[in-house]
């Protein structure tokens, strides 16, 4: 985690100006939109989520991860082809293939131990890769920060992922269960980020807006973003380090994801 200090002080300066953005063009909405999802989380998951993780062990915790990581799996490896990356989408495939079998359904990370990374990869990252400007900032309801460009890969990232299709499978309270399982366990992921949040920022809107930019354009550039960079995208953001730290930028984008 050794480049947390270099992202918070970014983050925490760019907290400091409120002037709007090209890219936020529905500010004003959008902060709408935060101030309800913060006051909703506040009151139902993050209190649930504190007491997930009082109650049960980081392994538990890390064997609910996996799992649902696993699951998705089939949205990283079909972006992987549309992206011509075809040794990570082949990669990815056995790694799939290695967790759902041997690492029991996913629950244990026994790919990553044999050179089989995760990679991270969706639609919005191949329209992107494709040439497509990011488009306006959009916070969502419940859902949260998001973009024009960005939107049809949540929709797609739902329909790829397994977790969708727990009914098919299973009776209603398993389905039910995992479900719940599954938001709680990632709200959970992300508590660290939130704390920081709360703590660090003068203002919440520009600290995540701003993260979650930032966190994209990490993603878009597998890990190396440009030293400097002045596209429609990410005019006045912050510059990014080539070893930023990926376990940070995990617990933000699971929120997301």
């Amino acid at each position: 985690m050794k480049m947390i200090p270099v992202l918070l002080i970014a983050l925490f300066l760019t907290s400091c100006a409120t002037a709007q953005n090209e890219y936020d063009p529905l500010e004003g909405m959008n902060r709408s939109v935060d101030t309800f999802n913060t006051v909703l989380d506040e009151a139902t998951l993050r209190p649930i989520a504190k007491g997930y993780v009082a109650a049960v062990p980081q392994f538990g915790r890390d064997v609910a991860t996996n799992f649902f990581y696993n699951l998705q799996e089939p949205n990283t490896i079909l972006n992987n082809v549309l992206q011509g990356k075809i040794h990570n989408a082949l990669s990815d495939t056995v790694r799939f293939l290695v967790n759902s079998t041997v690492g029991v359904a996913g629950l244990f990370d026994v790919a990553s131990h044999m050179g089989l990374p995760r990679h991270k990869e969706d639609f919005g990252q191949t329209l992107a890769v494709w040439g497509m400007g990011q488009g306006a900032y959009i916070v969502y309801p419940i859902l949260g920060p998001n973009s024009v460009r960005n939107t049809p890969g949540t929709i797609l990232a739902y329909a790829l992922d397994g977790a969708t299709y727990f009914s098919l499978v299973a009776n209603a309270p398993i389905t039910i269960g995992l479900t719940a399982l599954k938001y709680i366990n990632d709200r959970a992921n992300i508590e660290d980020f939130v704390k920081m949040r709360d703590e660090m920022a003068l203002d919440a809107y520009v600290f995540v807006r701003e993260g979650w930019r930032q966190s994209r354009v990490y993603h878009i550039y597998d890990g190396n973003p440009p030293a400097q960079q002045s596209t429609e995208d990410d005019d006045d953001s912050d510059d990014f380090d080539d070893d930023f730290d990926d376990d940070f930028d995990d617990e933000f984008e699971d929120e997301f994801d």
